[in-house]
């Protein structure tokens, strides 16, 4: 992936700076209101997204092989129940201050990815699943951040302003990409960038239709391939 560490920073700092505005729109009705995830609040998604940058407080240099975004991407997929369980235990835990949580939570992550970011210019870590370069690490941290950003979004549609950033958006669309072609031998491109996510996180039910509004053969002589079984990535 060319996006480098400290443009991946920017973008994370950016985008949580975005989505923390965002919720300041939200009530109580808001946050105890069903969430577009299946069998999730809102006030778990929440709490959620501050687990999402507590990864980042917790992580520590390691001196293992670190796994690619791929191999990462595929390791989260097994941990679903988990990540629900622990969302509703979160839930509960902070829903007498939710924001004030998750500033806590942003100021401890991006406090110690400084000193991470000290310790060289991408150093392996050890996440909670695995080790991972420092710059897949905030990749996963920025694609969380976008994709429950866009499921916020949907799930109340009636709070004003955009969540996810557009140069957020493009940076995680061709990490995903990227994943997606390291698992097959496609030439793809993005054709819409907020479908493709949407499609690679499994946010979009996996159709012809939905593959061709979201990526196409990057040589028009080529047609679109069947993606059954390469999707979802996450």
């Amino acid at each position: 992936m060319g996006t480098d560490v400290a443009t991946t920073d920017r973008l994370l700092r950016a985008q949580w700076l975005r989505l923390r505005e965002w919720l300041v729109e939200l009530d109580d009705d808001a946050t105890a209101a069903p969430s577009v995830l299946p069998g999730w609040t809102v006030a778990e998604l929440v709490a959620h997204v501050g687990r999402v940058m507590n990864a980042l407080a917790v992580a520590q240099p390691d001196d293992g092989d670190a796994l690619s975004l791929g191999q990462y991407l595929r390791l989260a997929t097994q941990q679903a129940d988990r990540v629900d369980a622990t969302a509703r235990r979160l839930a509960q835990e902070i829903v007498d201050d939710p924001l004030g949580a998750l500033d806590r939570e942003a100021e401890d992550a991006f406090a110690h990815l400084h000193d991470l970011r000290g310790m060289g210019p991408d150093v392996v870590v050890r996440a909670r699943m695995a080790p991972i370069r420092l710059s897949d690490l905030l990749l996963t941290r920025l694609l969380e951040l976008v994709v429950h950003g866009d499921d916020l979004d949907r799930s109340l549609p009636a709070v004003p302003g955009d969540i996810v950033l557009d140069e957020a958006l493009e940076v995680v669309s061709a990490a995903l990409l990227e994943v997606l072609t390291g698992r097959g031998a496609w030439d793809l491109e993005v054709v819409e960038p907020r479908a493709w996510v949407r499609l690679a996180c499994g946010r979009t039910p996996l159709s012809a239709e939905a593959v061709g509004a979201a990526v196409r053969p990057r040589h028009t002589s080529d047609s679109t391939p069947d993606l059954t079984g390469a999707l979802p990535l996450l």
